[in-house]
């Protein structure tokens, strides 16, 4: 099948729209991909519903919601590829798997209509209603893009808003979890302190000292000694940032870049991977790829190094998973999400709907 891909993520940046041919078992081929931007007073209104939680009013919710959709359907316009199927992931503005909750923003039936394309959407719904975390759900993407083509174990690490791993270990060993904040609180400092969202090439980063003592309240957070899967909100960890208050935006650059890397490398594997394989846009920061390569042990690179786009990965990974929903396969499973047993997901909306 032809496949366009959503995914809108933590980050909160905009719109990832990828081309996938895929039957969801195997990738026959990736085509072209293109980021549509959140404007400023979209991404605002994002913001303050994650913000919200569970207090943002159902009128604020169905208004963003409807705007949100029509970004998509400018999304999967912009791309033009022609497609049967589009993956429609929407926008995560609450995550509590604990209380059973996981909740995405945006309008399948709309998006079809609106595309003249069926959509596949809903993806995590079922995962946390059976006691997963549903998150994260990229695994089976990235132990089918691997193949048999790479020597195992190796983690595959995406740092969005949000930073996750998946380890694919000898006889198709498939272990994954968030692993703690990837660029979200860095964003959300810089947009603080200087007006944009983003730590532009990790300048302030680098200008930066690392506070360990800072860093190391912070690591002590209950999460870290969890063992995988576990998943996390883009809020856990939100209120760290009232702890820099004092410190020079270059310093508590630094300190958030560090937490990110350190985060990830503590998860607990398996082995230790022969090779770490980043994808995301905190690959593009320096500050965040130096820390990750002093605390991995082990050789980091982007996953451009194996051909892949690490800025389209997610987005094709959500059009791989729309073919699995048509054909009905297991979109996640117990190593990867905490899912008793593997589990279908998703639905699929006509554009006659």
């Amino acid at each position: 099948m032809r496949v366009i891909g959503l995914m809108s993520g933590t980050s909160l940046d905009g719109v990832d729209a990828a081309l996938i041919e895929t039957d969801g078992v195997r990738v026959s081929g990736l085509g072209r991909a293109r980021t549509t931007p959140y404007g400023a007073a979209l991404r605002g209104r994002l913001r303050g519903l994650i913000a919200d939680g569970e207090g943002a009013s159902a009128e604020d919710v169905a208004e963003v919601e409807a705007e949100l959709t029509h970004v998509h359907a400018q999304a999967v316009a912009g791309l033009g590829e022609a497609a049967e199927l589009i993956g429609f992931h929407g926008q995560t503005i609450l995550h509590a798997p604990e209380r059973g909750i996981t909740r995405q923003i945006g309008d399948a039936a709309l998006l079809a209509r609106l595309t003249g394309i069926s959509v596949a959407c809903d993806f995590r719904l079922a995962d946390v209603a059976a006691g997963g975390q549903g998150a994260p759900l990229v695994p089976v993407f990235h132990q089918a893009l691997a193949g048999g083509a790479l020597e195992r174990p190796v983690l595959v690490v995406n740092i969005g808003g949000v930073a996750n791993v998946t380890y694919v270990g000898a006889g198709d060993v498939l272990l994954a979890c968030d692993t703690g904040p990837g660029c979200a609180l860095l964003d959300d400092w810089m947009l603080a302190r200087t007006g944009v969202a983003v730590d532009r090439d990790g300048r302030a980063a680098l200008a930066g000292r690392v506070d360990q003592g800072t860093l190391g309240r912070w690591l002590a957070d209950p999460y870290f000694s969890l063992p995988a899967p576990k998943s996390l909100d883009r809020q856990h960890f939100a209120g760290v940032l009232e702890q820099l208050e004092g410190m020079s935006t270059e310093d508590g650059a630094a300190t958030l870049a560090a937490f990110t890397a350190r985060a990830i490398a503590a998860c607990r594997l398996p082995e230790r991977p022969l090779r770490v394989l980043v994808a995301g846009g905190g690959r593009h920061n320096p500050a965040i790829m130096v820390a990750l390569r002093a605390a991995m042990g082990a050789p980091v690179a982007p996953v451009e190094d194996l051909g892949w786009d690490g800025d389209a990965l997610e987005a094709q990974c959500f059009g791989f998973l729309a073919a699995r929903v048509v054909r009905g396969l297991a979109l996640s499973f117990p190593g990867t999400t905490g899912v008793p047993g593997p589990m279908l997901g998703g639905r699929v909306v006509g554009a006659a709907d």
